[in-house]
């Protein structure tokens, strides 16, 4: 993988290469971090008994809050040395894990808060 990017001072492109299989290693972290963050925070929202649109709430300031931290993990000026997008690195499997949010979410609410 390689992309351009301009240089201020002269008009020939700079290329920068990507090692694939890092990258693909990074994304795979990233991906068990959302796995977990999802199971732990739907576990958290079901003892503290979120119901409706506040577990919803939740759920996306549990999503917004991993990819903060995983961007300044990475360093904001050195971002694009360990992933290609910021962007895909926010919406990448966020609707896979909202099912295993709820799942966790409701298992818990229902152990806890149900008589």
């Amino acid at each position: 993988m390689s992309s351009k990017m301009k240089n201020g001072n002269n008009n020939a492109a700079n290329v920068m290469a990507y090692n694939d299989s890092a990258i693909r290693n990074n994304l795979s972290v990233v991906e068990y971090c959302r796995t977990s963050m999802a199971a732990l925070s739907g576990c958290t929202a079901g003892v503290l008994g979120l119901t409706g649109l506040y577990g919803a709430a939740f759920y996306i300031f549990a999503v917004t809050s991993l990819w903060i931290m995983i961007l300044c993990k990475a360093g904001p000026s050195s971002f694009n040395k360990y992933f290609i997008s910021r962007q895909a690195l926010l919406t990448n499997g966020f609707f896979g894990q909202l099912f295993t949010y709820i799942l966790c979410w409701t298992f818990i609410y229902g152990m806890v808060h149900v008589y």
